[in-house]
């Protein structure tokens, strides 16, 4: 009789693990399935985040390519105001010698 009981108690007790087996698998299952549902939602925010960060690099690379093509005109617009001085200067200078050329004939 005692041997009998201690074998239903052995065999509660493989049945109970068996089924707590059973138990871990699925809690495991679970948890995946959680997990899985936690990661494709944050996906969602950390793909906006990664695509946030490339048009905010795009914009950077956007305007940094408008500021060298200001200094650039800048730098052409300037060449070109002081060719027109120096050649406003020249003319400046080539009037005042006919002034004087026609001062000088005039008092001679």
């Amino acid at each position: 009789m005692i041997f009998d009981i201690f074998s239903i108690v052995k065999i509660f007790k493989l049945i109970i693990l068996k089924n707590m087996e059973n138990g871990y698998i699925i809690l495991g299952i679970i948890a995946l399935l959680f997990l899985s549902m936690y990661g494709y939602s944050y996906l969602s925010v950390y793909m906006e985040k990664i695509r946030q960060n490339k048009e905010k690099k795009q914009e950077i690379k956007r305007q940094e390519l408008r500021r060298q093509k200001r200094l650039e005109h800048q730098a052409m617009v300037d060449e070109k105001v002081k060719k027109f001085n120096k050649r406003k200067e020249e003319i400046q200078h080539e009037l005042m010698l006919l002034e004087k050329m026609k001062e000088k004939q005039r008092v001679s």
